[in-house]
């Protein structure tokens, strides 16, 4: 039920002026689909929606995501999916697995404004997905990762959808 919400929640994020044509989704194994049948994961369930959306049809998305990618990982990788798909909007959902290893919250920063940098520089749109993290990692680490995503998204004037997980 939760993917439902957060394709949904996308749909609403992705329609308007500007409509997508190749949608590139960046992530993890929350896009992915790690540990599950490919075809029931969200970024699925947006294809799948958009297909069925009047004026939507024709968009492609582009899985792009895997499973144990973190920032810098993803940073090092970007580059060449842009130039390859040519994306009109980037769904950059990374930045969990730099929390749940206790990675640098501010090389963790750099590393997605970089991204979206690049991925602005080609004039793709950018939707930023917000990470949680387990409560475990302390108050301290937790209000410094979760502090990223709002930051850069004002910051680059970026769309940000707050909470994509949940811990």
């Amino acid at each position: 039920m939760k993917r439902y919400w957060a394709v949904m929640g996308l749909m609403m994020l992705l329609s308007g002026p500007g409509v997508a044509g190749t949608i590139l989704v960046f992530g993890d194994s929350i896009s992915a689909a790690y540990g599950m049948d490919v075809a029931e994961g969200w970024v699925a369930l947006l294809q799948e929606t958009l297909k069925r959306t009047p004026g939507r049809e024709h968009d492609r998305v582009v899985n792009a995501s895997i499973s144990g990618e973190t920032s810098a990982g993803g940073l090092a990788r970007l580059g060449w999916e842009l130039a390859t798909h040519n994306p009109d909007w980037v769904l950059l959902e990374l930045g969990a697995n730099d929390g749940l290893r206790g990675l640098s919250p501010e090389a963790m920063k750099t590393n997605l404004d970089s991204m979206i940098r690049q991925s602005q520089a080609t004039g793709a749109r950018v939707l930023l997905l917000g990470m949680k993290i387990p409560p475990s990692y302390g108050p301290r680490y937790i209000d410094m990762f979760y502090r990223i995503y709002p930051q850069l998204a004002e910051a680059w004037i970026a769309g940000w959808y707050a909470a994509f997980t949940c811990h």
